[in-house]
């Protein structure tokens, strides 16, 4: 009775999961989607709770352990879910990626040594048991390097070993080897041979990718972090977790061929890694000289528009710029200027990191759009303010077939017949391109902290 009345638990949470993506696909929906996802995991966690001290020779021993563990990581989540700024999500999220497949190893192991049924199915649970657990090695260890690079503790450049695709392929060779020593043998020495290369292989994979590469990889371990939850579902036998880890591991693979495409890349090469191979350009192109302007110049520019595009990028969310800048939104658009965002897909370092962050400083969602429906404006736009951003509007990567960035696909602003580049200086961007936007005649550079620079605009006006 209490696994039915649990298995029906799972099957509403499941569903609620999937109303959660749904809502979570569209802005206006988004708050309920994320509605959806709470009171499906609650759910969840309610049942399975439930359903282990159901099972336990000691009911009460069992909900004293899990209700510790769950106000140990409850406190610490809530800490860090308070404490953290906008700019440090995209590290977080990698962080907790890595989590997930820590889990999924501990998971696994624990899952060897209870041993399985005889026959066959000792095969297909040893088969489970190296995968869940290869898995989550990897995307530990790929995670955490994500996050040590979006937060810069370590360079952001990839790392180049000799014959590094090679050291990738010879890592599952050789995983695929000690896995049908694991099944013939049930040792478990091949199992602790394959986490050390798992562990290897997944920091050697994301340490191969460049740091402006590092919003398509975080997508990519979301999807890794799903697969590896599947797995320890197949290993604990829970329908929800297997449905679960699908959800996230196919919706995270879906988003990540989506921005590969955005970044003219190969999915195949992204799950390969050491597709980020950043090089230093134009440090012996001479570009000419840049043009300086200042607040009370750009502010006479802005009230002789009558449209205005905005492209933001990370530098908006470093300066937490976004609330200055919806003042300023209001105020051009209360005078009759025309004014809306264009969003790369790939701007900040996490997918849809600009999109949160304006609808955080209330920027309504009709202005605010993406790079395939403003770039046909963009030859008409008076002004473009580009506000932070840099690889994603380098003309380099349409302009330049040498370019480490050529192919991709960017807001073409300088087609506009005014652009304004905010920025602290002239260094590279991130991907550690130079960018000649900032020598086109059209442009002129606004240099300082972008909230002060936009606040001073506002002044002006």
């Amino acid at each position: 009775m209490t696994r039915n009345l649990v298995q029906a638990a799972y099957i509403v949470s499941a569903v609620l999961f999937v109303l959660s993506l749904a809502g979570l696909s569209r802005h206006e929906k988004a708050k309920e989607g994320n509605a959806f996802g709470v009171t499906g995991m609650v759910i969840a966690l309610a049942a399975t709770i439930w359903l282990a001290a159901s099972q336990s020779a000691n009911a009460l021993l069992t909900l004293l352990f899990v209700v510790v563990a769950m106000a140990v990581g409850g406190s610490i989540g809530l800490w860090r879910a308070r404490v953290v700024e906008m700019t440090q999500m995209p590290e977080l999220v990698a962080m907790l990626h890595s989590f997930v497949g820590l889990a999924a190893v501990l998971v696994g192991f624990n899952s060897y040594l209870e041993g399985g049924d005889a026959g066959t199915g000792v095969t297909i649970h040893l088969v489970e048991v190296f995968l869940g657990v290869f898995i989550g090695a990897v995307t530990f260890t790929g995670s955490i390097v994500a996050f040590l690079k979006l937060g810069a503790r370590i360079r952001s450049s990839p790392l180049m070993l000799p014959a590094r695709h090679w050291l990738n392929l010879a890592a599952l060779v050789v995983s695929a080897g000690l896995l049908a020593w694991f099944v013939a043998s049930h040792s478990v020495v091949p199992l602790l041979l394959m986490t050390v290369v798992a562990l290897a292989f997944g920091w050697h994979l994301v340490a191969s990718i460049g740091g402006g590469d590092m919003p398509v990889v975080v997508s990519m371990l979301n999807s890794y972090s799903g697969w590896a939850a599947a797995a320890a579902g197949f290993m604990l036998g829970n329908d929800l977790l297997i449905v679960t880890g699908a959800l996230v591991g196919s919706s995270g693979a879906i988003l990540s061929y989506i921005m590969c495409k955005a970044m003219n890349r190969s999915f195949v090469s992204v799950i390969a890694g050491g597709f980020g191979q950043e090089v230093s350009l134009g440090e012996d192109k001479d570009y000419g000289e840049h043009r300086e302007t200042n607040a009370a110049d750009v502010a006479e520019l802005l009230r002789d528009a009558s449209s205005v595009v905005i492209t933001p990028g990370y530098g908006m969310a470093v300066a937490q710029a976004q609330y200055p800048v919806a003042e300023l939104t209001s105020q051009l658009r209360k005078k009759g200027v025309d004014v809306r965002f264009g969003i790369h897909p790939v701007a900040g370092r996490l997918p849809g990191h600009m999109n949160v962050l304006l609808a955080e400083a209330k920027v309504p969602y009709d202005i605010v759009l993406e790079m395939d429906e403003i770039n046909g404006d963009l030859p008409g736009t008076d002004v473009v303010l580009v506000i932070g951003a840099n690889d994603t509007v380098n003309p380099s990567a349409a302009e330049d077939p040498g370019s480490p960035i050529a192919g991709m696909p960017v807001l073409e602003v300088w087609k506009a017949r005014n652009v304004v580049v905010f920025k602290r200086s002239m260094a590279t961007g991130y991907a550690g391109v130079q960018n000649p936007l900032f020598f086109k005649e059209n442009s002129q550079m606004l240099f300082g902290d972008a909230k002060e620079r936009v606040e001073d605009i506002i002044k002006a006006l």
